[in-house]
């Protein structure tokens, strides 16, 4: 039985939850209350697309010291309209630049990247997206994070043909192979392990095992990918540290330990 027992000081940091999903709407500030009270200290939203923005905003005013703010066109979301679509998140993004020329209370582009497994009708648009959404981390210096479901290979095909982009980031939710992960890694960016690593047949835990805890970060996704016990249920923001045990059983290390370096990476990925 893995521990559930948390140091006092121990900081765990979900670095991918949509907080704002209407799965969580009526008890949203009450889910955010208890994961602080178990130690799950920050989060990190991830946008959808422009009618998002609003909510996303609402919550991380709420709580400035313990939410923060991602803004990117979700690939799913690209459809004919996508460059309207830019055009409201990019403005949202540039309203919150400083005189520096800096974001002050965005934290990266995302989530934005490819997704091929339900439907394919608007590949080339979600390309033209996402390497669009990519120069804008490039200006503004901040990470992205790549949803990438079904597209792992093209993703890294179009950071590698892209090398003028001075990027870094997260590969949200990886479900990708050994060799995937160290291409991914190579490049400076890092692995998002979520709820998967606890499922039987993921294949996860198995990479989880080989790359060293320094390229990786934790996240629920929430309120989708549940971790075993709750697999199907919606995935609530304490369900964060039954990743951490999972990890921390694989890599034969503390559930301290695995909080310490997951929250140093997101520090030093999202500059905070």
């Amino acid at each position: 039985m893995w521990s559930s027992i948390f140091a006092a000081t121990m900081i765990l940091t979900d670095t991918h939850i949509h907080l704002y999903a209407e799965e969580f709407e009526t008890a949203t500030n009450a889910l955010i209350d208890a994961a602080i009270a178990q130690d799950i200290k920050r989060f990190f939203l991830p946008n959808i697309d422009s009618t998002s923005i609003d909510g996303l905003f609402k919550i991380t005013e709420q709580y400035p010291e313990s939410c923060f703010a991602m803004l990117g066109l979700h690939p799913c979301y690209v459809k004919e309209n996508f460059q309207e679509e830019l055009t409201k998140i990019h403005s949202a993004i540039t309203s919150s630049v400083s005189a520096a020329g800096k974001s002050k209370n965005i934290y990266a582009v995302g989530e934005i990247g490819l997704d091929f497994y339900w439907d394919k009708t608007f590949t080339r648009e979600q390309e033209l997206a996402f390497i669009t959404q990519c120069h804008w981390a490039d200006e503004l210096e901040l990470p992205v994070v790549i949803h990438s479901r079904n597209s792992t290979t093209e993703l890294i095909t179009i950071l590698k043909n892209h090398p003028h982009l001075n990027l870094t980031g997260i590969f949200h939710c990886f479900s990708g192979t050994l060799e995937q992960a160290k291409e991914i890694i190579d490049m400076g960016f890092y692995l998002g392990i979520g709820g998967a690593v606890t499922f039987k047949n993921s294949g996860i835990d198995k990479v989880v095992e080989q790359v060293d805890l320094k390229h990786i970060v934790i996240e629920t996704d929430g309120p989708y990918l549940a971790p075993v016990p709750h697999r199907g249920k919606t995935n609530l923001p304490v369900y964060l540290k039954l990743v951490a045990e999972k990890i921390a059983a694989i890599k034969n290390v503390s559930v301290e330990d695995v909080a310490q370096i997951t929250t140093e990476n997101s520090k030093r990925i999202f500059k905070i």
